[in-house]
Parts: C-alpha cells; sequence; structure tokens
C-alpha cells in the first residue's frame, strides 16, 4: 500500500504550468515538522516536493500562497532523469490525490506569506469563539429561527 497523509506549510507560491497534453499541474514543496526534537531539544523540519493535477493544481495555485497551511493525501512516486553533466538523477515526489485547505484566506492574510514552519507543540491555545454571526456572513439568515430536514430526505 502506497498512502502518504501530510500537514505543513507551504514553502512558496505554488505555480500553475501545463503538460504538452495541455493538462495542468503545479509543483511545490511542503514543509512538514517532525513529531520528535533532535539531540539538542530542536524540532526539525523535512521539505516535501508535492504534485497536484487537473482541477486542484488550478485551486491551489489561485488560492494558495508561501506559508500557507494545507493538509495532502496522495501516494509517493518516484523517477529519474539524465542531467545535462550526464549524471543520473533521482526523483521522489507525493503525488496527490486530495488537498484541504486548513486556514480560511482571512487567517491566511492576517498571518502573512511567512514560510516559517508552524511549530505544533508550542502553538498559542485557540482563542476563544461565539456563535455570533453578522447578517451579510450567515447564509441561512432569511431561513427563521428553526430549520427541519426530514429523514426521509438523506436517503
Amino acid at each position: 500500500m502506497n498512502r502518504v497523509c501530510l500537514v505543513g506549510r507551504l514553502t512558496a507560491k505554488p505555480e500553475l504550468r501545463y503538460t504538452s497534453s495541455n493538462v495542468p499541474y503545479t509543483r511545490f514543496s511542503l514543509a512538514v515538522n517532525r513529531t520528535f526534537s533532535n539531540a539538542q531539544g530542536e524540532r526539525e523540519t523535512d521539505f516535501i516536493n508535492i504534485v497536484v493535477w487537473r482541477r486542484q493544481a488550478e485551486n491551489v495555485a489561485n488560492y494558495l500562497n508561501k506559508g500557507s497551511q494545507v493538509s495532502i493525501e496522495g501516494r509517493i512516486q518516484t523517477g529519474s532523469y539524465t542531467a545535462q553533466d550526464g549524471s543520473k538523477r533521482y526523483t521522489t515526489d507525493v503525488v496527490a490525490d486530495s488537498v484541504q485547505f486548513l486556514e480560511t484566506r482571512k487567517q491566511s492574510e492576517a498571518r502573512g506569506e511567512s514560510a516559517t514552519p508552524y511549530d505544533f507543540e508550542n502553538a498559542p491555545a485557540p482563542t476563544e469563539t461565539t456563535n455570533d454571526v453578522s447578517v451579510e456572513d450567515d447564509p441561512f439568515a432569511d431561513f427563521g429561527d428553526n430549520v427541519a430536514i426530514d429523514d426521509n430526505f438523506l436517503d
């Protein structure tokens, strides 16, 4: 079984490209913190190459920036090529089947475009939120107080 699940931050703004048969794709590097500390007590980060294809590649290129936090599910793919100097080079990429955006555009803009890896262990505690939603943000504002969904609707 070849499955990979990663959570990390983009190290650069993804650039949309096209194959010779006009299939969209994008490549980017994902900074992923290791779950343990090294001998000096510091967390190390792995930089993993990701490839995304088709419509998902267009969404990644259009909506993500350097530092955006994402969850990737996919598979490892290896390959090789001959460099200009004649040496054989080997590649390892994660081909993403699913890319989940883990922050809103507003959160991303508030954070800026920092590529600093996120420190999950020492992250600040979440701030308290309320359920107050303004009328402009509430898509159900015109539905009244109750919304009834018939159980038969789910079948």
